[in-house]
């Protein structure tokens, strides 16, 4: 299936499991090994306590995060270092073909990223990639939106209300891409054009054609 980009001129990404490489097990195994009974996260974002919801909308800060982890693992001695790493161990990697890919599309296209996350998450995107490509992770974008710093969570319309507002952008001009069912549902009720990049397809794949014609 290809995207259909015909009377577009902005798009938006996901991050996760569409430019950045995830791998949940990673982190419920590490909380496994702090000493958490119960898993944290599971593929559908659904989280074992309610702190990680609120620190993916700014609700908490993360040193209340942390004190709560350490209440969850009943182990008040777990350091700041240790439930980040946890935390932060499903991020794995953003491809350069991604990369490049998004280079390709800024020259036609304003590009844009909507994610549901949280600061300590950014944090440690933001860091490794600078380190890895030596240029800042957020200039690959028109604009961010994250949703500890919005205050809204996907697939809630109002999130994808509050980024057209913040964006400036018309949504029938512009297309949104996720990996979830339940975000795309969302943004087509707040009258964004959709693609449902789904399990087992390439973004870099899906638009090759279009790349092509740049």
């Amino acid at each position: 299936m290809l995207i259909d980009l015909d009377n577009i001129r902005n798009i938006i990404f996901d991050l996760g499991n569409v430019l950045l490489n995830l791998d949940f097990d990673r982190s419920i195994k590490a909380f496994n090994k702090l000493g958490l009974k119960q898993d944290v996260i599971d593929n559908m974002h659904i989280h074992a306590d309610p702190v990680f919801y609120e620190l993916s909308i700014g609700k908490v800060s993360p040193a209340s995060f942390r004190d709560r982890i350490r209440k969850l693992l009943q182990n008040i001695k777990i350091s700041d270092q240790e439930i980040d790493s946890a935390w932060s161990a499903m991020i794995l990697d953003v491809p350069v073909q991604r990369v490049e890919m998004l280079l390709q599309l800024k020259a036609k296209y304003k590009i844009y990223l909507f994610s549901n996350t949280n600061s300590i998450h950014i944090n440690k995107i933001s860091q490794e990639f600078y380190d890895q490509y030596q240029f800042e992770f957020s200039s690959l974008f028109e604009k961010v939106y994250y949703s500890h710093e919005i205050h809204k969570y996907k697939p809630d319309v109002t999130s994808y209300l509050k980024v057209i507002e913040l964006a400036g952008i018309n949504p029938t001009e512009s297309l949104f891409i996720d990996d979830l069912e339940p975000n795309i549902a969302g943004a087509e009720k707040a009258g964004l054009k959709t693609f449902w990049l789904k399990d087992g397809m390439e973004i870099t794949t899906v638009l090759k054609p279009v790349i092509s014609e740049l």
